[in-house]
């Protein structure tokens, strides 16, 4: 057992798009950052003048790290990753929301605890938020890295839908969690997740981004990266724009670059139509217009209806000119609704109603305008008659992005709570293994 709480805990919950992290009893994370990881290979590690940039968004395959670890320097967060740099080559140690590479995770770690929480791990209990279909081997490498490496006192790892129906008062719900790379949707009931009815699908913020860029080429409309151009005011109000040659980009960097700025303009004003997709009757919609870095207005129509509907009915995706190579796995993908209802019907009879009835929306992608309400109305439409169906949504964004964070800074605040850490004394003596037993 593990005594000490009259420190804080930290609470980090890193995802396939950000990683956040921060003090438990805070509203908010104080690191928000992005958990890819620019990597330079071949370069001196011992260099002096860049020690402080060495926690860069760290993004690499696994087998690479091991066998050129001395040669690789990595580079993480957002200020380190806006910097162009030849040969940088932007990679996630995340793939399908599971750790392909523990090195990467290390720097991004380190980075968040060093660079921007400022604080020293040994003196902290540690909380991680887990994605729900996380493996056994997973989790006990990721506290051998915590004990080991980082020396924490005490440790938890906890399910992320259950932090997010924490987050909400609730012990029982069905969280449909909308993040960059995946959407997956679990039911949780007393604080648990019920493993055998999650159900998750590729389709998340990342995936509409890249169908907004391709559609967006497709019309001859060219995205340049901030570092492509110069941009300076002749007169008020009147901007001369001169290219700038950068060669030696990569194009994994530059892809990096063009996501950051299509995913604004999804932000800003992609929709989810009230009813399904189709060419008709959208093709005369009113334009909107978006003014991007270097000075152009970009017209949007009917594509910021297309694309978020692309989570509801997922193979319109093949009239996305350039998205073709993805049409393979569409057999596979189902709709939102159809996933919630799906994951409902793998539940107990007896507390479907109750999920129906509070289904929770969380992650950065479930802010997009009307989701609720569409999600809803299919829902009312698909869903057996005597169902009561109820999306909730907290209606601050932010509260919607950071729902695991909120609910892991709530829980591991909690006086009850002090009792369940892992500690270090107990991680001595049984090992990794078990996180198991500790934390189910």
């Amino acid at each position: 057992m593990y005594g000490g709480d009259e420190v804080s805990a930290i609470v980090v919950d890193m995802g396939s798009h950000t990683c956040k992290a921060g003090y438990a009893g805070e509203d908010a994370p104080k690191a928000v950052f992005p958990s890819v990881v620019g990597a330079i290979d071949g370069m001196d590690i011992d260099d002096d003048a860049n020690t402080n940039s060495n926690t860069e968004d760290a993004k690499t395959n696994a087998v690479e790290s091991d066998k050129e670890k001395g040669k690789r320097k990595l580079f993480v967060g957002s200020q380190a990753l806006n910097f162009r740099r030849d040969q940088m080559e932007i990679l996630s140690p995340i793939k399908d929301g599971i750790v392909a590479d523990w090195d990467m995770v290390d720097n991004v770690w380190e980075h968040a605890f060093r660079n921007c929480l400022m604080i020293d791990p040994k003196e902290h209990p540690m909380l991680l938020a887990e994605p729900p279909l996380n493996t056994q081997q997973q989790r006990e490498k990721a506290a051998e890295l915590m004990f080991e490496k980082y020396k924490v006192p005490a440790l938890f790892m906890a399910k992320n839908p259950v932090l997010t129906s924490f987050a909400s008062g609730r012990a029982t719900s069905l969280v449909v969690d909308c993040g960059g790379g995946s959407t997956t949707i679990a039911p949780v009931h007393d604080g648990y997740v019920l493993q055998k009815a999650v159900v998750s699908s590729p389709i998340g913020g990342d995936f509409l981004t890249d169908c907004l860029l391709k559609s967006l080429e497709s019309k001859g409309i060219k995205i340049k990266p901030r570092y492509s151009f110069k941009r300076k005011e002749i007169r008020p109000g009147e901007f001369q724009v001169t290219d700038v040659d950068a060669p030696d980009t990569t194009e994994s960097y530059k892809l990096f670059c063009q996501r950051m700025i299509v995913s604004d303009v999804k932000d800003s004003i992609c929709r989810v139509p009230d009813t399904p997709y189709d060419e008709k009757s959208y093709s005369n919609i009113p334009m909107t217009s978006y003014e991007l870095p270097d000075g152009q207005t970009l017209e949007i129509g009917s594509d910021r209806f297309k694309v978020p509907d692309v989570m509801f009915n997922p193979s319109i995706v093949q009239t996305i000119p350039g998205m073709e190579n993805y049409t393979d796995m569409l057999p596979s993908v189902r709709g939102l609704s159809n996933m919630v209802i799906e994951s409902i019907s793998k539940c107990d009879v007896d507390i479907r109603r109750e999920l129906y009835s509070s289904i929770l929306l969380a992650g950065g992608t479930s802010s997009m305008q009307q989701l609720k309400e569409r999600l809803e109305k299919d829902l009312v439409e698909e869903s057996p008659q005597s169902a009561r169906v109820k999306v909730l949504a907290s209606g601050n964004t932010t509260e919607r992005r950071f729902s695991v964070w909120i609910g892991g800074s709530i829980l591991a605040s909690l006086g009850s709570f002090q009792q369940m850490w892992f500690s270090k004394s107990e991680y001595e003596e049984h090992g990794a293994s078990y996180i198991q037993r500790k934390c189910p």
